[in-house]
C-alpha cells in the first residue's frame, strides 16, 4: 500500500465536509443573512471547528460562496453563445438554466450591502446580466420583444421579477417551476401567450432529449 493511499478518504471526507458546509450556508444565509458560524456548522452536521478548518472566518465563507455562485452563474451564461438561435429560444432556454440557481443569485443580494460589498456581489452576477441583456437586445431588434423600456431597464426589470418568483416559490405562495418562470417571463418581455407556452415546450423537449 502506498502511503498517498490512506489520505485520499481524509481528502474526500474534508472535500464532503466543504460542499456540506457550503449547502448549509446558501440556505441559512438565505433566510437570515445574520446566521452565525455556529448555527452553519449546526445545520451541516459537523462541529464548529471544521468549519474554521475549512474557512477561517465568516468573510472567507462568504468569498466562497461568491466564487461558487459566480462560477455557476457563469456556466449558465455560456450556454448561449451562437447568436443564431432565436431570441425567444435563447431567453427561454437561459431562464430554464438560471432557475436552479436562484437561490445562489437571492443569496448573493441578500448579502450585498453588509458582507460582500456591492462591488463584489455585481463583479459575481455580471456574466449573467451580461448574457440576459444580449439576449433582450436581439429579441427588441427583431420586434419579438417590446421596446417600451430600454434594454438595460428591461434587464434589471426581469431580474427582480425573476427573482420575486423564486421568492413567492420559497415562502409557498406560489407552485411554479423553471418551464412556468420562463413561460411567464417571455410574457413579462412581450410574447404572446400561446407563442410563450410553445417556444418553451419546444426547449424543453430538446433539453429532455439532450440528456436522455
Amino acid at each position: 500500500m502506498s502511503k498517498s493511499e490512506p489520505r485520499e478518504p481524509i481528502r474526500r471526507n474534508a472535500r464532503t465536509n466543504r460542499a456540506k458546509i457550503l449547502a448549509a450556508a446558501r440556505e441559512l444565509l438565505g433566510q437570515n443573512p445574520d446566521a452565525t458560524l455556529e448555527e452553519i456548522a449546526q445545520a451541516a452536521g459537523v462541529v464548529r471547528r471544521t468549519v474554521h478548518g475549512h474557512f477561517p472566518g465568516r468573510a472567507a465563507l462568504l468569498e466562497a460562496l461568491a466564487a461558487e455562485a459566480s462560477a455557476a452563474l457563469r456556466a449558465v451564461s455560456e450556454r448561449w453563445p451562437d447568436v443564431t438561435e432565436s431570441p425567444e429560444r435563447a431567453f427561454a432556454g437561459f431562464v430554464l438554466a438560471v432557475w436552479p440557481e436562484g437561490d445562489r443569485y437571492r443569496l448573493l443580494l441578500s448579502l450585498a450591502t453588509q458582507d460582500l460589498g456591492q462591488e463584489r456581489v455585481t463583479e459575481a452576477l455580471e456574466p449573467a446580466r451580461a448574457a440576459a441583456l444580449a439576449i433582450l437586445e436581439r429579441g427588441q431588434r427583431a420586434g419579438v420583444f417590446h421596446d417600451r423600456l430600454p434594454a438595460p431597464v428591461l434587464n434589471a426589470a426581469m431580474e427582480a421579477y425573476t427573482l420575486g418568483l423564486l421568492e413567492s416559490v420559497n415562502t409557498g405562495s406560489w407552485q411554479g417551476d423553471a418551464r412556468q418562470a420562463a413561460v411567464a417571463s417571455l410574457i413579462a418581455v412581450g410574447v404572446p401567450v400561446q407563442r410563450a407556452e410553445r417556444v418553451v415546450a419546444e426547449v424543453v423537449a430538446e433539453v429532455l432529449a439532450e440528456q436522455g
